[in-house]
């Protein structure tokens, strides 16, 4: 699978499910599986039940509770944010170089 065009650090919108419109800074990428971890967004519940501290013999308890932990979205969800015209928009890539463009307004994103 070829680069997903998104990297850690950017901003992107969510363009389809519970977070649709909602924007957020990407905290991973991984270009392999076509997913990205987006901050704040994609929130799953994990619930955790009480259990011993280890090297403590069992005195001591970590709490338990329900946590909530951004769960990846994938990449087809989700559209960079231009950071000069501030749309979401498809990233092009520049004639024989590696420099991600908006396809919007035609600036470079990585400068």
């Amino acid at each position: 699978m070829a680069g997903i065009g998104i990297k850690t650090g950017d901003t992107i919108e969510v363009i389809t499910g519970k977070d649709r419109g909602k924007r957020g800074k990407v905290v991973s990428a991984d270009p392999t599986t076509a997913r990205v971890v987006v901050e704040g967004r994609n929130l799953a519940k994990r619930h955790l039940k009480p259990r011993p501290v280890p090297g403590s013999g069992g005195q001591q308890m970590a709490p338990g509770g329900i946590l909530e932990q951004e769960a990846p979205l994938r990449r087809s969800n989700v559209m960079l944010v231009c950071p000069s015209c501030d749309k979401a928009t498809r990233v092009g890539k520049k004639a024989e170089t590696n420099v991600r463009m908006c396809k919007k307004c035609g600036t470079e994103i990585d400068k």
